[in-house]
C-alpha cells in the first residue's frame, strides 16, 4: 500500500480501538466490507457485529454474496428483514426517499446496537460521498451513526487499495445502489418494478456487462453502461436478444443512454448534480421522467 494509505489505516484502526464494541451496517459493498474487516481484526469476533438489512431493494444475488463473504471471513454476521416499501413516504419516491429509508435502517440498527451494548453504529460514508445529493447522510447524522472512513479521509480509491491488501474478493466490485435508485423521483416504487429492474440488470451482467444500470421509465428501460463498452454492445449483436428479453420482463421499449453509466444520473432531474449532499432541492418536478 502507499505510505499515506498505511498512515490512514493506522489512524482508522486506532479509532476502532477507542470504540471497543461496534455494530457495522454491512451492505456487501467494498466500503462496509473494509469497515467490518477492520473491526473484526481490531476488536475481535464478539465485539465486531455486522448486520445486513434484507428487503425488496436488495437482490437475492447481492444477499447471497454478502452472506458468503461474511461466512468466508469468519465475521459475526446478523440479518434483519423488513419491507422498505412499507416505510411511510418511501414508495411514493420523493426526492428525499433515502432520508426515510436510512432513518428506518439506522433507527433499527441503533436499537440493536443498544441491545448488544455497542458503542457505535458504523456506516460507510467516505470522502467521495460529499459531492452528490445524499439525503441519507442527514438521516445518519440525526440517528448518531459513525462514519470512520469519512473521519479518516478515505476516498473510494483508498478503500479499494485497503480492500485488496486485506484480500477481500469485492475489492474491485462496481459501486452499487439500492434498486429504488433506478426510478425517477415521483415515480411510485413497486415490488413488480423492482423485480423488473433486478431481472434486466442480471441479464445484462450475464452478457458480460458488469457495470450497468437499468433506469425504469415506465414502458421504457434506459440502459446505462460505460462508454468504453458501447462498441462491444453494438457490434456484439446483443440488441435483438436484449429487446426480446426486456419485453418478456415488461418493457415494450429499450434505449441505450448515450451519456453512458454514471452514479446519481436521475439527480439531474432535480438540478442537484454536484451539489452538497445535505442540501435541499430548489425546485423539484415530482413527475419528472
Amino acid at each position: 500500500m502507499r505510505p499515506e494509505i498505511v498512515q490512514k489505516l493506522n489512524y482508522l484502526e486506532e479509532l476502532f480501538r477507542q470504540k471497543r464494541r461496534v455494530l457495522v451496517a454491512l451492505s456487501g459493498g467494498v466500503d462496509s466490507s473494509v469497515l467490518q474487516e477492520i473491526a473484526h481484526r481490531v476488536l475481535g469476533f464478539d465485539n465486531a457485529i455486522a448486520v445486513t438489512a434484507k428487503s425488496e431493494t436488495l437482490t437475492e444475488e447481492e444477499f447471497r454474496e454478502v452472506c458468503e463473504l461474511a461466512r468466508s471471513r469468519g465475521w459475526n454476521h446478523h440479518v434483519i428483514e423488513y419491507s422498505e416499501l412499507e416505510i411511510p413516504n418511501y414508495a411514493s419516491n420523493p426526492v428525499n426517499r433515502c432520508y426515510f429509508c436510512k432513518t428506518e435502517l439506522f433507527s433499527r440498527l441503533r436499537r440493536l446496537a443498544d441491545e448488544y451494548q455497542c458503542v457505535a453504529v458504523v456506516e460507510g460514508t467516505n470522502a467521495d460521498d460529499r459531492g452528490d445529493y445524499r439525503p441519507g447522510m442527514k438521516a445518519a447524522t440525526e440517528q448518531g451513526t459513525w462514519a470512520p472512513l469519512l473521519e479518516a479521509g478515505f476516498t473510494k480509491e483508498d478503500i479499494r487499495e485497503v480492500a485488496q491488501y486485506f484480500g477481500l474478493p469485492n475489492w474491485n466490485k462496481p459501486s452499487g445502489a439500492c434498486l429504488s435508485s433506478r426510478f425517477p423521483y415521483g415515480t411510485r416504487i413497486t415490488r413488480e418494478g423492482l423485480e423488473q429492474v433486478a431481472h434486466a440488470e442480471a441479464y445484462l451482467r450475464s452478457l458480460g456487462f458488469p457495470v450497468v444500470r437499468v433506469r425504469h421509465h415506465g414502458t421504457v428501460a434506459r440502459i446505462e453502461i460505460p462508454p468504453s463498452d458501447f462498441l462491444r454492445f453494438i457490434e456484439g449483436n446483443f440488441a435483438q436478444s436484449i429487446v426480446d428479453e426486456f419485453r418478456k420482463i415488461g418493457f415494450p421499449f429499450t434505449a441505450l443512454d448515450l451519456n453512458g453509466y454514471r452514479t446519481g444520473s436521475l439527480n439531474v432531474l432535480i438540478g442537484m448534480q454536484g451539489t452538497e449532499s445535505n442540501a435541499q432541492p430548489k425546485q423539484v418536478d415530482q413527475k419528472a421522467g
